[in-house]
């Protein structure tokens, strides 16, 4: 094993710590302090009793709140600490890396605040090894490091994976929910599901929060919402609060309520020019046969808005039936549309699977014999396909129409080229995994940490 070169420090230098994601600070040399200690604040404990973990945010400039960097790590202790003038603090203590003059190794770290002090990390005995030298009446021996750093766009590049505390809004246990729990925590993530209908949530100007089982919920870096199609005004609302708070929300508020109402959704498609079957909506009965005369002949589809799964769609061979169906939807008040049967298709969609702007799969899917249907809830089946580059523009096109970072795309391949039939914001996982072979759950955590990486800081303007 190779010696470290030696280094003397005075008695403040500029040290990294590249395992937080900290490219620069300034710290104290202490050699009457036993360990080292790091200015943070919010301080959470978070994960199992097991292998808990703690996340925190940094100050690392003096004076500038403004600029707060996120930090995880595993705790490896809780210790008693006395400071200078005698006061005692029970901390958690972290291990990690101490970068400096291009030599890096481990030291331990209590975490504490230290917003009164000049430097913002202090450097105890522990981490001051064999090969360091003290010279108490000199500073910044070793080679400068600049606060400009977090102004840079490659901060965002260099930032290192964290563990994340990660809300799946979800009130099912079925597939998607447990791939969800599964991916994360094999990424070292702390994964909780949180039954949407047991929220409740504080509306307030200074401190929005949200609460469930009597509890205020923790800060999460961020939040997969699953909302099903029954609460989705209760579930859009949580949402948004999460939203308001600020936190990342996989798919937004708007997102999810725009894609849930078919005739929003078909509205939203049309103002960004995105290919979609002939659509045509109306609320009177005197309206039936102008309306079937919009989309032009049969056959042809009349859906409910707020149909999923299949269900709530049929088709009209003849224009006596489609009279017929929409007659009793108009019975029932359910509110409709009647849509252009693309007859080409043959019963069969592509569903594309879209996570941070990125087809990551496709399927084709073919209804069950004799249903026009190809939902693998009705009994469709799903093998993998390729999809050609104007069906992958389409898709992500369509995605991105609706503000959504985990979208299903469902496309029909019609004589005139492709149209989307629905934008998903909740879609299944499973049969997507099981037809294509890939771990779409794992995409969408590489998204995740990397939209919730530390932003560049904009410059103050100096008078």
């Amino acid at each position: 094993m190779t010696e470290p070169d030696a280094l003397t420090f005075g008695w403040e230098e500029w040290v990294a710590l590249p395992e937080l994601g900290l490219p620069a600070v300034q710290a104290k040399v202490d050699t009457g302090a036993r360990t080292s200690a790091l200015h943070a604040s919010e301080i959470e404990v978070f994960g199992s009793s097991a292998a808990p973990k703690v996340r925190f945010y940094v100050h690392p400039v003096p004076n500038r709140n403004d600029l707060a960097i996120p930090c995880s790590a595993s705790i490896v202790d809780r210790r008693e600490v006395t400071s200078s003038n005698g006061e005692s603090e029970l901390r958690y203590v972290i291990s990690s890396a101490l970068e400096v003059a291009g030599q890096t190794w481990p030291i331990e770290i209590t975490l504490t605040d230290r917003g009164a002090m000049a430097s913002r990390m202090l450097l105890g005995r522990q981490a001051l090894t064999d090969h360091i030298s003290i010279t108490p009446t000199e500073r910044h021996l070793q080679p400068e490091l600049s606060y400009d750093v977090y102004h840079s766009t490659r901060m965002r590049a260099a930032a290192p994976n964290r563990a994340l505390r990660i809300a799946v809004l979800s009130r099912e246990n079925n597939y998607s929910t447990r791939r969800l729990v599964e991916a994360g925590e094999a990424r070292g993530h702390t994964v909780e599901v949180i039954d949407t209908t047991r929220t409740y949530i504080a509306i307030n100007t200074l401190a929005p929060e949200v609460h469930y089982d009597g509890n205020r919920l923790p800060r999460y870096d961020a939040v997969i919402p699953r909302i099903g199609a029954s609460i989705t005004p209760y579930g859009t609302a949580v949402v948004r609060q999460f939203e308001t708070i600020g936190t990342h929300c996989v798919n937004g508020s708007a997102g999810i309520t725009a894609s849930r109402d078919k005739l929003h959704a078909h509205q939203v498609l049309a103002r960004h020019k995105i290919g979609m079957p002939v659509t045509a909506f109306a609320a009177s009965p005197k309206d039936t046969g102008n309306l079937i005369g919009l989309v032009g002949t049969t056959p042809l589809i009349v859906k409910l808005l707020e149909s999923t799964q299949g269900k709530g769609v049929v088709l009209a061979e003849t224009r006596k039936a489609a009279e017929s169906v929409i007659s009793a939807f108009r019975g029932l008040k359910a509110n409709f549309l009647v849509q252009q049967f693309v007859k080409e298709a043959a019963g069969e969609d592509i569903r594309c699977l879209v996570v941070g702007g990125r087809v990551v799969a496709s399927i084709k899917r073919t209804g069950a014999e004799g249903d026009f249907r190809s939902n693998l809830h009705q009994g469709g089946s799903a093998s993998s396909t390729r999809i050609s580059k104007t069906e992958r523009e389409t898709a992500i096109r369509a995605a991105r129409a609706f503000g959504l970072g985990l979208a299903g795309v469902d496309l029909l391949r019609a004589e005139d080229g492709a149209k989307v039939l629905e934008v998903n914001s909740s879609p299944g996982l499973e049969g997507v995994e099981k037809a294509s072979g890939k771990d779409i759950a794992g995409k969408l955590y590489e998204d995740i940490e990397l939209r919730v990486r530390p932003q560049p800081v904009r410059r103050r303007k100096t008078a």
